[in-house]
């Protein structure tokens, strides 16, 4: 057996990814606009459904490109796979509309999965439209036929807000991993503006109204992404639900998802967003102390304490802090549908 397999066996018991077979049914919930769902928070304590997917979870192949690396997340097969639509897949299908609130307002857009599936947006995403540009400020899990629901968001545009078009859509642009992380941690919306000046000065890609996507938008920062991310498919492991990114010796993140397919789905635009991190940087990760690091932080998000609540989706959020980083675990039924660790 290999080592590393078998002190990941021996870590969590031998746990497998045993996860019941439900229907996704939950009641639906219809926001009118202007209703603001504030759900309670439970603080202090584990999450089972966390402990059960890591507990499955075993690093594979490790790859390389340029400086980026990336330790693929193995684990056997579980449930059948969700119908799940994820952000871009919705919107080509006229299932989702997001837009303005009928009096805008920057934190707050308006969100509707007029669909017979499952929509996943994943904390991070950038819109593009509006008034201003806005990133997700947190996973959600949209069910059908939804309704209107107000989802939360920050300003991704600061020099900006009129009216081009009224709803808006995806590009498939994820914003960095260092801002990612500001966002998931519920930071200041000044934090956020600092950051993408920061990416915008660090790519020299500088845009009139602040824009976040001006940086994917410019032609050197597209070859570099093409490039960057040439190697680095999930298609030769076919069960990687997920991967460890690190940039030069730097971890930079963990993104696992429900199953292979909707890893696989999702992985292009979170791959692209690591890739800016990598932007002019140099190969020197050690992969044994990469596996190192990614085993101490799988064992320590098994035993994190977080908070729990729910959000404008199904399912609910786990909260956590774990080695200096921080994660977000979108649950629903019994399983984690996403898990992310910045």
């Amino acid at each position: 057996m290999n080592p590393l397999r078998r002190s990941f066996l021996k870590l969590f018991g031998g746990a497998a990814l045993s996860l019941p077979v439900q229907a996704f049914a939950q009641p639906i919930r219809i926001l009118p606009d202007g209703d603001t769902v504030k759900p309670a928070s439970i603080a202090g304590q584990p999450s089972p459904e966390l402990h059960r997917m890591l507990g499955a979870v075993v690093p594979g192949p490790a790859m390389t490109q340029g400086a980026l690396s990336s330790i693929w997340l193995e684990a056997p097969e579980g449930r059948p796979p969700a119908q799940i639509l994820t952000l871009d897949e919705a919107r080509a299908a006229s299932a989702l509309t997001v837009t303005e609130r009928a009096q805008a307002s920057v934190p707050e857009l308006i969100a509707d999965n007029r669909g017979k599936s499952y929509v996943l947006l994943l904390a991070g995403e950038i819109l593009i439209g509006g008034k201003q540009n806005r990133v997700l400020r947190e996973d959600l899990l949209l069910p059908p036929l939804s309704g209107p629901r107000n989802i939360g968001v920050y300003c991704v545009e600061q020099g900006r807000w009129n009216e081009g078009r009224k709803d808006f859509e995806s590009r498939s642009s994820v914003v960095q991993p260092s801002v990612r992380s500001e966002v998931i941690g519920k930071s200041p919306q000044s934090r956020i503006w600092s950051g993408v000046a920061a990416a915008s000065r660090d790519l020299r890609a500088p845009s009139p109204t602040g824009s976040y996507q001006a940086i994917y938008d410019k032609p050197e920062v597209r070859a570099h992404l093409d490039t960057a991310t040439r190697r680095l498919d999930p298609a030769v492991v076919p069960r990687a639900i997920g991967a460890a990114i690190f940039v030069g010796a730097r971890f930079a993140g963990v993104d696992c998802f429900d199953s292979p397919g909707l890893f696989a789905r999702e992985w292009p635009k979170l791959l692209r967003a690591y890739a800016l991190d990598a932007y002019g940087g140099a190969p020197g990760w050690d992969e044994t102390a990469a596996r190192k690091r990614v085993e101490v932080l799988v064992r320590g998000a098994v035993r994190a304490e977080g908070s729990l609540r729910g959000n404008a989706g199904v399912g609910q959020l786990f909260e956590f802090g774990v080695e200096r980083s921080r994660g977000a675990a979108l649950l629903f039924e019994g399983a984690v549908i996403h898990l992310a660790i910045l």
